[in-house]
């Protein structure tokens, strides 16, 4: 900007001070501010916010502490949030006098009620072990015969109990019993304090003398008491505790359930442990994977590798992604146990589990992530030999700081030469397992990634496997390096450890990208080659010939036909992608065929007139839809609630909004609970027509129902505010998805940046792009376009300039070079 005389504004600057912030480049930050006063700008409230925030994160409280006497000088004041952060910092640096000075202004020029800052000052204290400051403080308040909130009491004993001082804590809970201030949640602080201490004998006491006080015990308090029970082997006392929290209708939450089937597991009892994990889903409770990686643990504790791989099909029939590291925990314990059977069978989940990423990561692709039928356990299982060197098993077990040592190493530098000096230097031993996590950890800097797999090729006792091959050609399809992607196939080959996987791998890669000539291509050459296509290479294949880009339906309806005749099953997924592609480009005969051969293939008549009736609702072909919904209803048959939601969502698209509502009505009288699919169609609807009270109404009652909003709901709010000119709202919505869940995807943050940019607002836009980055979320070549032209547009050039180099950045990281 400076070589090409572009001025910078406030918002420039104060970008400026966020982005090294975060980078914890605290100097930089500072130079930065002063430069901005010394070109002229006066620094407004936003900038000095800015700044105190980043030194406060810092833990510079003396330094906030100057930038905030200059606000005061100035009449600035901050908002809560920072207020309460900038007590935290000066509280831990031990600055009394700065706190005060703090809460004073709070109360004087910020007009905070008294009463919520004392208890934000002495939260404060007790959050960095300032008990003797927090006591001084009750003790002024009292004397200053102000009444003393319970809340305070209950953050002073949470202090004392982690400062180790239980006497005081006990104390102090005297006083409130004869204040008759007491509640729950402080004996359940203190019963924790004595937890800590390992004094199992007085937190059971506490506890009775709790109940016959005629307090009834949260189930967190519960939870303590029957986990430490449990590792003493108190198994039956840590029973008895469930059982009485189940009677007196305590509502046990997902730890207090998984605590309690730790407990059968420790004492052998898989069956009743069962039975309590599954209690979760008559409860309205979904177990998480941290839920599911519990139980993989204890029953590894035991020894039962059987129901380890009991536990695994339940996360692929739930749908929940099984992590890495449970995949690695698994095969530990089945090694250890000599299940070699199973250690295959859990590897192969992995490689599919692999394969499913690779379309998570595409988006607008007409990829949903696939759902592989993988039939486990007692039924056939089909398994590919992966290892190209005759290796039976290798361990998944790997030195973790010899893998951190080597991504260290990678994101060093851009320059190869150094990069593989820093390697030559480091004395580790590659094994497959650990080269695959390398390659997965670093899949996004796609050059180093591929420059690593080709020089740890060469190094002395080392040899590639089928499931590392597998990966760097991954890597290259995702950087649209075909002629790479293409070399390392043929090596492959040449190695003799191709497998389907391979050609999976390449076909999804061809066809995400539109190339589906010459995915049809990689398909024929496959069979040409006598590899049997698998259930995911026709997914794959299919999805991508109905997909917009590169679309060829009659070939998808001969794959799709293909694939039928040689005894495969299509999941739901591919249904729905098929069917959808058939309605839109209008083969609707083709399309009701298909629906109603289903019944020969194992699907019952309502899911596939469910199907059937959804595909035409999404090609918005309601009368064909609604008249399919006749003739069902003729039948008698049943149809699921998601069919609904589609009807209603086309019938409000078609703005029929009395027909639409009649609909939910007939839901509800079939005792059918509307999803939120349909209270999401709703909410856009009156967003759509400027109605903002009735949509924020929709949401209440959805939330009120217990009916939880997804991504694609607040987005909806979002899109919503935007089109309204409410910019601050849509802001609050997207901060409420960032800090409570769920994380926005891929598709809101384009949306925002696209409305931003509408509303002209791009250096807003701007910072999305860096906030996709820092979760994880790869900004696209739209994303980074929009935001350019948007900057453009309001005169900002030389950010527009920046824009650009930034994506070259991301480009030149990802992109696939020839390999050294």
């Amino acid at each position: 900007m400076e070589e090409k005389s572009c001025k910078k504004d406030i918002k420039t600057w104060t970008i400026l001070i966020s982005q090294y912030g975060k980078s914890k480049l605290i100097g930089k930050a500072l130079e930065v501010f002063e430069n901005m006063k010394k070109c002229g700008f006066e620094t407004d409230t936003t900038a000095y916010m800015m700044m105190i925030r980043v030194l406060c994160n810092a833990d510079k409280g003396d330094l906030a502490m100057e930038f905030y006497k200059e606000m005061v000088e100035k009449e600035m004041s901050l908002d809560l949030n920072l207020y309460k952060m900038l007590l935290n910092c000066v509280a831990k640096s031990g600055d009394n006098n700065a706190v005060h000075l703090v809460a004073d202004n709070m109360t004087r020029v910020s007009e905070i009620p008294e009463q919520e800052v004392y208890g934000y000052v002495l939260r404060s204290l007790c959050i960095s072990g300032r008990i003797k400051e927090a006591l001084e403080l009750i003790r002024d308040l009292k004397k200053k015969e102000l009444s003393l909130d319970p809340c305070y009491f209950e953050i002073l004993i949470k202090g004392l109990c982690r400062a180790d001082r239980i006497a005081d804590a006990l104390e102090i809970l005297d006083i409130m019993k004869r204040r008759q201030l007491v509640s729950e949640k402080v004996y359940e602080i203190i019963i924790n304090g004595h937890l800590r201490r390992n004094d199992l004998s007085k937190a059971l006491d506490l506890f009775q003398s709790m109940k016959e006080s005629g307090y009834l015990p949260t189930a967190s308090t519960y939870t303590d008491l029957m986990q430490r029970l449990f590792r003493l082997k108190e198994y039956k006392k840590g029973c008895d505790l469930y059982n009485e929290m189940m009677e007196k209708g305590v509502e046990p939450d997902t730890v207090a359930i998984m605590a309690m089937v730790a407990g059968h597991v420790g004492q052998n009892r898989i069956s009743e442990a069962w039975k309590v994990f599954n209690s979760m889903e008559e409860r309205g409770i979904r177990p998480t994977w941290k839920a599911y990686l519990v139980f993989i643990k204890e029953l590894g504790k035991v020894g039962r590798t059987d129901e380890i791989f009991r536990v695994l099909c339940e996360m692929e029939e739930a749908k929940i992604g099984i992590r890495d590291e449970i995949f690695c925990l698994a095969v530990s314990c089945m090694e250890r146990s000599g299940e070699m059977d199973n250690v295959e069978k859990v590897k192969q989940m992995r490689r599919i589990s692999e394969l499913r990423s690779l379309t998570e990561e595409v988006s607008g692709s007409g990829f949903k992530g696939p759902e592989l039928l993988l039939d486990l356990g007692d039924k056939h299982l089909e398994y590919e030999r992966t290892d190209c060197h005759q290796v039976h098993s290798l361990s998944n077990a790997f030195n973790k700081q010899d893998m951190e040592e080597v991504l260290r190493i990678l994101s060093s530098s851009k320059d190869w030469a150094i990069i593989e000096e820093g390697l030559e230097r480091c004395n580790i031993k590659f094994t497959p397992e650990l080269v695959l996590e390398i390659l997965r950890k670093s899949s996004l800097h796609g050059k180093n990634a591929l420059n690593f797999f080709s020089w740890v090729g060469k190094q002395a006792g080392y040899q590639h496997t089928s499931e590392t091959y597998n990966m760097a050609i991954k890597i290259s399809g995702c950087g649209k390096d075909f002629m790479n992607m293409r070399r390392l196939f043929y090596e492959m080959k040449r190695r003799g450890c191709l497998v389907s996987d391979a050609w999976a791998i390449m076909i999804m890669q061809y066809g995400r990208t539109g190339l589906t000539e010459i995915a049809l291509r990689t398909f024929t050459e496959m069979k040409t080659d006598g590899f049997n296509p698998t259930t995911s290479t026709y997914k794959y294949l299919i999805i991508s010939l109905c997909g917009r880009k590169g679309r060829k339906v009659d070939e998808a309806i001969k794959i799709f036909q293909e694939m039928i005749r040689s005894g495969y099953t299509p999941d739901k997924e591919l249904l729905e992608t098929y069917l959808g592609c058939l309605c839109e480009v209008g083969k609707l005969l083709e399309a009701r065929n298909c629906a109603e051969s289903l019944s020969k293939i194992g699907f019952s008549a309502p899911l596939s007139y469910s199907l059937y009736i959804r595909a035409l609702c999404r090609a918005e072909r309601l009368e064909e839809a609604l008249e399919i919904l006749d003739d069902v209803r003729t039948q008698q048959s049943s149809l699921d609630q998601h069919v609904y939601g589609s009807l209603v969502h086309a019938l409000l698209r078609k703005g029929l909004f009395e027909q639409a509502l009649a609909k939910v009505d007939s839901m509800k009288q079939a005792s059918i609970h509307p999803t939120v699919h349909v209270y999401t169609s709703l909410i856009v609807h009156f967003f759509k027509e400027r109605q903002t009270r009735s949509a924020l109404g929709i949401f209440a009652k959805m939330e009120k129902e217990g009916c939880q909003p997804t991504t694609i709901t607040y987005s909806a709010m979002i899109h919503g505010y935007m089109n309204m000119g409410k910019v601050a709202d849509a802001w609050n919505v997207f901060h409420h998805m960032k800090i409570n869940g769920p994380e926005p995807d891929f598709k809101t943050y384009s949306m925002f940046i696209n409305c931003l940019c509408k509303a002209s607002k791009s250096e807003e836009a701007m910072q999305l792009l860096s906030e996709m980055r820092n979760s994880g979320i790869v900004p696209s070549t739209v994303n980074f376009r929009t935001v350019f032209h948007g900057l453009n547009r309001e005169g900002k050039q030389c950010l527009a300039q920046t824009v650009l180099q930034q994506k070259s950045a991301l480009k030149s990281e990802r992109k696939c070079s020839t390999l050294i």
